[in-house]
């Protein structure tokens, strides 16, 4: 133990030194507020959008360092800055080891743990991999290739780089009519030219293997899906947990769904593809399976692959299984049958006899640890927090976590002693300045005489003598637990700190309590989980210190739609409502939407297809009994709920009459990323809900 203190310190002062070289040299505009003080003691808008942000992590081979990225926003500037950071596995301070104008991202260690890799833009804005010491120094460029790339994996003997980038496939009106170079058009023959928050570049995602040297920059490599429009890794969200090296090199497996247009947008069957470097051929390992096949990962021997699996086509909230292969004979087994919990985030054992993952029951993330010879599944945390992300370091476990009341930070827990502590500690210095108000874990009995779980959230320095406004939060998803989330939108910390109490239901239709649970929502939108909503408010509305006159509903996507529905069905129990890119009119959304699996399974099929009872839940039906003042807030790049779902809600309740606001964000999607843009959201939303409830 003193040896690796001693390494970490020498570590710790070249890293400061090499900073202070590189402050002199590259005149570095980096943000960081670890250091940050505050005034007062309640969650706002601004110090919300203060907070460091975790990235990637990595654990470094000999398991005793963890490098990893922050992202701090800059709100003057509307932009964050993000950095390196590296930490010992057992604690002890974490040293920030870039500081330049530019971002680095997708930190990791090469495989031999002599250099720590990442991505950053190059001179000319084009994002390369580079190479550096693990006290910053000797930061060198390994890519140099034309237009950047999107990611990168080493192979374990270091012989090759794996790399992704665009490749253009398709014709631009330029291309078609060259002779018309300021046309300013799109061309449309089959579905999918627009997907979450971009149009279609004409490009598609695409692997190269690539020779490594560390002494000159690799300028191209082999294109392993030549001519093939399709992604890999697959648009528009994942990365490179979609690829992996088998361990002596040989072979790269990838996910992909190699569908396009009309087929894509029906269907989620996606498969893991082996491809070996020496014959050029690639092999379906999962050709038949239906659903989700996605993220490969060989055991330590190369025997075994496992991967995340679901079994039915077209439904993406199906149980995300854990599939086994024998690399040997083919043969595959769920080794997670029985486990009536989703799988996530599955990561080897060293020993590569186990398998660690995550997983939500009862509306928290745990970690637990499945045997691979007999398939026990063993849960080995507990409390109020989620676990993301978790890695095998020897006698430790490295783990990000997160709760209602802390963004997230990098966890190690000591497996021997069963111990737990936060060894990044990104935002400590801020959270104790905050005080945060307490969160209780409620169960109240449904219309259906079910238990359902239920966050309660109270305001700082709660006062049980007094009564206060409360506010619904509605789910989106609609497939996504109210877990122990934190969000820079829907941050329930933030709604106490502004005196509000709020309550957030597991209502219907949410994994973490079961399959049947997860699943009843389909076909029934406006059904059991809207009963569950009015079970949740009306439950808190007994309480004293409840004011049941200053009930408020809040929520995005399904939450949006939710709050569109309850406004024509509440029966006067609301006095304000909230709806962030919410489905108004479902009869439109279908033709509107990307991603047809979605509402083909959810709802039945298209609404021409009659009778389909999804469609009667649709709330633009119910706007006659609107009756309360709304919000309504959407993305104009919002192609998965468009924003005409929300202008027609708000112009809806204006030409009834009721009193109304709209908020437009022209650069913003389904979310809100810019931290201009996200505290403005936060002013307005509390503007608004103060207005009508205090």
């Amino acid at each position: 133990m003193y040896l690796k203190n001693l390494i970490y310190a020498i570590v710790v002062a070249l890293a400061i030194v090499s900073c202070v070289e590189r402050s002199v040299t590259e005149q570095p505009k980096s943000f960081d507020l670890r250091d940050i003080q505050i005034s007062g003691d309640r969650l706002t808008p601004e110090i919300l959008w203060s907070f460091g942000r975790l990235g990637s992590i990595a654990v470094s081979p000999d398991n005793e360092f963890v490098v990893y990225t922050v992202s701090y926003p800059h709100i003057e500037e509307n932009r964050t800055y993000g950095d390196i950071y590296i930490v010992p596995v057992i604690g002890g301070g974490s040293v920030k080891l870039t500081e330049t104008e530019e971002n680095e991202s997708e930190v990791n260690w090469r495989p031999d743990g002599k250099k720590i890799t990442f991505l950053k833009p190059d001179s000319n804005k084009k994002t390369q991999l580079w190479e550096m010491n693990s006290d910053g120094s000797g930061t060198a460029q390994i890519s140099n290739v034309e237009g950047g790339i999107s990611g990168y994996k080493y192979s374990p003997d270091m012989e090759y780089i794996a790399y992704s980038k665009p490749v253009k496939l398709d014709k631009s009106v330029q291309d078609l009519h060259p002779d018309l170079p300021k046309a300013n058009a799109r061309i449309e023959e089959d579905l999918m030219y627009r997907h979450w928050d971009s149009w279609h570049d004409y490009h598609y995602n695409h692997i190269f293997i690539a020779k490594y040297n560390e002494n000159e920059p690799f300028t191209s490599g082999t294109d392993i899906l030549e001519g093939e429009r399709f992604d890999s890794p697959m648009k528009p969200m994942s990365g490179m947990e979609q690829i992996s090296w088998t361990p002596d090199a040989k072979k790269i497996a990838y996910t992909c769904k190699k569908l396009s247009g009309r087929d894509y947008a029906h269907s989620t069957n996606s498969d893991i593809y082996l491809y070996d470097l020496e014959t050029k051929q690639t092999e379906n390992l999962t050709e038949g399976m239906n659903g989700y096949d996605i993220n490969p990962l060989f055991s330590p021997d190369g025997k075994m692959m496992i991967w995340e699996s679901m079994e039915r086509d077209g439904y993406e909230a199906d149980k995300n299984r854990l599939f086994v292969m024998n690399m040997e004979t083919r043969e595959k087994r769920d080794i997670s049958e029985g486990f009536d919990q989703n799988v996530a985030n599955p990561s080897w054992d060293k020993s590569g006899k186990f398998i660690w993952f995550t997983s939500n029951f009862h509306a928290t993330d745990q970690i637990y640890l499945l045997d691979i010879e007999d398939a026990t599944i063993t849960k080995t945390t507990e409390g109020n927090h989620d676990f993301m992300k978790v890695f095998n370091a020897g006698d430790y476990l490295v783990a990000t976590r997160t709760s209602i009341s802390s963004p997230t930070e990098i966890f190690a827990i000591n497996l021997i002693t069963k111990t737990t502590q936060n060894i990044s500690n990104i935002n400590s210095n801020l959270l104790s300045q905050l005080k945060m108000g307490e969160v209780e874990e409620r169960w109240i009995k449904t219309t259906d005489n079910k238990n359902m779980h239920v966050w309660v959230i109270y305001p700082p320095n709660f006062d049980p003598t007094k009564k206060y406004p409360a506010l619904l939060y509605c789910q989106g998803g609609p497939q996504g637990t109210v877990s122990q989330f934190w969000s820079y939108r829907w941050n329930f910390q933030i709604m106490a700190a502004n005196d509000y109490i709020i309550v957030a239901p597991n209502r219907r239709g949410l994994p973490g309590f079961g399959q049947e649970w997860n699943e009843q929502i389909s076909g029934d939108y406006g059904g059991q989980n809207m009963k569950d909503y009015l079970s949740a408010i009306d439950d808190l509305a007994k309480e004293p210190f409840v004011d049941e006159n200053r009930l408020g509903a809040v929520g995005a996507s399904y939450g949006g739609f939710s709050v569109y529905w309850l406004a024509g069905n509440h029966n006067k129990r609301f006095k304000a409502f909230i709806a962030h890119c919410g489905v108004f009119n479902q009869d439109m959304k279908y033709t509107t939407t990307e991603e047809l699996f979605f509402v083909n399974w959810d709802l039945g099929g298209p609404f021409w297809k009659l009778p389909l009872n999804g469609y009667d839940f649709s709330p633009h039906r119910f706007v006659s009994k609107w009756d309360t003042p709304i919000l309504v807030i959407h993305g104009e790049k919002d192609f998965r709920i468009p924003f005409e779902q929300g202008m027609g809600a708000f112009n809806t309740a204006r030409i009834l009459d009721i009193p109304a606001k709209f908020i437009l964000f022209p650069e913003e999607g389904h979310w809100v990323l810019k931290p201009q843009n996200g505290i403005l959201w936060q002013r307005e939303f509390f503007k608004w809900l103060d207005q009508w409830l205090k």
